[in-house]
């Protein structure tokens, strides 16, 4: 260019190099597993029961997350179990899971009867009669995973007692009496325990009850003891009819040795003891008869009609469960 400067061209700007960072697969979502049989499940739990814990409900929810299910879960309200067990039973379930006490457990077993939904009563009380007998010495958590991961059904026999059904034992008569007082104990109520304890002590060897078995001659006793087949040492669980014990000691020695019999396994040899196979019982005494349901105390009349239930509901239980007796 004349009579100028030489332009400097401009360099060109060096390129940036853009990385990117790598962006790991999503992971895959693992697939819902099914339960054999079982899609629509109502779940009943008293977070203030026993041996079920605060948030129950939220575990439970996530635990059932994990499979195929339509689940509700409902917390139970003072006063409301029965309005709960109705809504739990119209919505048509395959399955109720009851995570509560022992009383809640023997009401939904007995809403649902034979050709209701089944029924997963699991260990949420403080006695556990029930959940123990079916499903052994565990926790419910455990428990509910071993019935949705390798669960069967099994057909559950019980008795009644007038318009009440227990599906492990019955107590009838005085000693029953010693049931209240502890059950007032284990809430606090020291005071009310103690004047229960007193009327029992005062009441024994003094209510004996009349009764037969199967029609047969009247005897009388301290009291009767029914145990269902699903755990009674006797007779098998295919067993038509209930243990039958008249328990009849005839003072504190007797009591004394009788307990000492029972904390060995060995109460059925006792002589105050007198077992047999039934399918119905009658009793009445002097009073109202005081009497224990599976772990739950109950107030009769003067009479009661015992019968034998031989299929009372529907319990879906590990196939390890299922033959013979629990765990």
């Amino acid at each position: 260019m004349a009579g100028g400067k030489t332009p400097v061209q401009a360099k060109p700007a060096p390129q940036r190099l853009t990385r990117h960072k790598a962006v790991a697969p999503a992971p895959e979502t693992p697939a819902l597993r099914k339960v054999e049989g079982i899609r629509k499940v109502e779940v009943i739990a008293n977070p203030l029961s026993g041996s079920v814990g605060p948030g129950a409900c939220e575990e439970a929810a996530n635990l059932l997350a994990a499979y195929d299910l339509d689940v509700n879960v409902q917390r139970c309200e003072a006063g409301k179990l029965g309005e709960i067990i109705a809504n739990a039973l119209a919505a048509k379930p395959d399955l109720i899971i009851v995570i509560a006490g022992d009383g809640t457990a023997r009401a939904v077993a007995e809403a649902a009867g034979p050709g209701g939904p089944l029924v997963a009563p699991l260990p949420g009380g403080t006695m556990n009669m029930l959940p123990f007998a079916i499903y052994g010495q565990t926790t419910w958590p455990e428990a509910l995973e071993a019935i949705l991961t390798n669960g069967v059904e099994k057909r559950i026999s019980g008795g009644t007692v007038e318009k009440h059904s227990f599906y492990v034992a019955a107590i009838l008569g005085s000693p029953a009496l010693w049931a209240r007082a502890r059950e007032a104990a284990r809430h606090g109520k020291f005071w009310l325990a103690f004047q229960r304890a007193r009327r029992a002590a005062e009441q024994a060897f003094s209510g004996r009850l009349r009764f037969t078995l199967d029609g047969a001659a009247r005897q009388k006793s301290e009291a009767l003891t029914f145990m269902c087949p699903l755990v009674s040492k006797a007779v098998d669980s295919d067993a038509s009819g209930l243990e039958a014990a008249a328990l009849d000691p005839t003072g504190a020695v007797d009591v004394f040795r009788l307990a000492v019999a029972a904390a060995a396994g060995q109460w059925r040899a006792d002589p105050s003891v007198n077992v047999t196979l039934v399918r119905q019982a009658y009793a009445w005494a002097g009073g109202p008869i005081p009497a224990i349901l599976d772990g739950e105390s109950v107030r009769l009349g003067r009479t009661a009609l015992v019968r034998f239930k031989p299929n009372a509901f529907r319990a879906l239980v590990p196939r390890s469960n299922a033959e013979g007796e629990a765990a």
